[in-house]
């Protein structure tokens, strides 16, 4: 990944609204979440929620689908590997005792359904 893409990434999650609906969307999984039920279950404007999600999906955190007369939204899981694969690179410069913990958390520690502490 380039620097520039990580860097529009980490800058559309820079915001409290945006890193919801992403959130929502990564814990929904690939059947993703129709618009209007994004904003009901973060209690957002539609007008805000259009525009959070015209910011990530222009950061290539997330794609849409039509279904009907929904719109449904999903995370971009490619995408979000790809950055947390950049932001961890060549980690702690290969010292276990630091890179551990987080290589648990990427490897499932608590993801995908593990339990948090």
């Amino acid at each position: 990944m380039e620097s520039k893409a990580a860097v529009n990434m980490l800058s559309a999650l820079g915001h409290d609204g945006r890193l919801a609906i992403f959130r929502l969307l990564v814990q929904a999984g690939p059947a993703g979440v129709a618009a209007g039920e994004i904003a009901r279950a973060l209690k957002v404007l539609p007008n805000s929620l259009s525009a959070n999600l015209n910011v990530l999906s222009h950061a290539g955190l997330i794609a849409s689908r039509r279904d009907g007369r929904s719109i449904i939204y999903t995370a971009d899981y490619d995408a979000m590997t790809g950055l947390l694969g950049f932001l961890l690179e060549d980690c702690c410069a290969g010292a276990p005792q630091i890179c551990a913990p987080l290589s648990a958390i990427v490897s499932g520690g608590m993801a995908c359904g593990a339990a948090k502490a």
